[in-house]
């Protein structure tokens, strides 16, 4: 059972969509609530949007393996919020984020609802799924920078008589 849990966590999906959405879900998760509450606000022509579920608040068990590769373990607690929502094109989307921000949540689903109509998926990926994607690639270069300046090389010199 074991195994085939960890062959399907580990498979890459085989639809091209699905992949293509799955990144963007994880972007829209990683979006600010500004981010996305801004790009909301100047969207032409929004659809009328109903609440299927949520948003909700909730926690999840967080688990570890030391060294990446050894027995999981517990790790500890950490707060979810969920939403889903229905556009009045009959699209429904859902996201996930760490938090408790609940706009964000809701309108991270909104966007993901969007982004599966072919109509309006390039004005989202256009206005909100590449800029985001930038900001977020710009974060981790200026952080990898900052480790890198505080890195300490070490090493070992052998001594002739050992």
């Amino acid at each position: 059972m074991k195994e085939a849990t960890d062959q399907l966590r580990n498979q890459e999906p085989s639809d091209p969509d699905q992949a293509a959405r799955q990144q963007a879900m994880a972007v829209l998760a990683r979006a600010s609530g500004d981010e996305l509450s801004e790009a909301w606000d100047a969207w032409p022509d929004r659809p009328e949007v109903s609440p299927v579920r949520g948003p909700e608040t909730g926690l999840v068990m967080v688990r570890g393996r030391i060294g990446g590769g050894g027995a999981p373990f517990n790790f500890g607690e950490a707060t979810v919020t969920r939403a889903t929502v229905k556009l009045s094109t009959g699209r429904i989307g859902h996201a996930y984020a760490l938090g408790a921000d609940k706009d964000k949540v809701r309108h991270a689903a909104i966007f993901d609802a969007l982004w599966q109509d072919e109509a309006t998926r390039p004005t989202v990926e256009e206005r909100l799924v590449a800029p985001v994607r930038r900001r977020l690639g710009d974060d981790d270069a200026r952080r990898r920078d900052e480790s890198a300046a505080t890195r300490v090389d070490f090493f070992t010199m052998v001594r002739g008589e050992d």
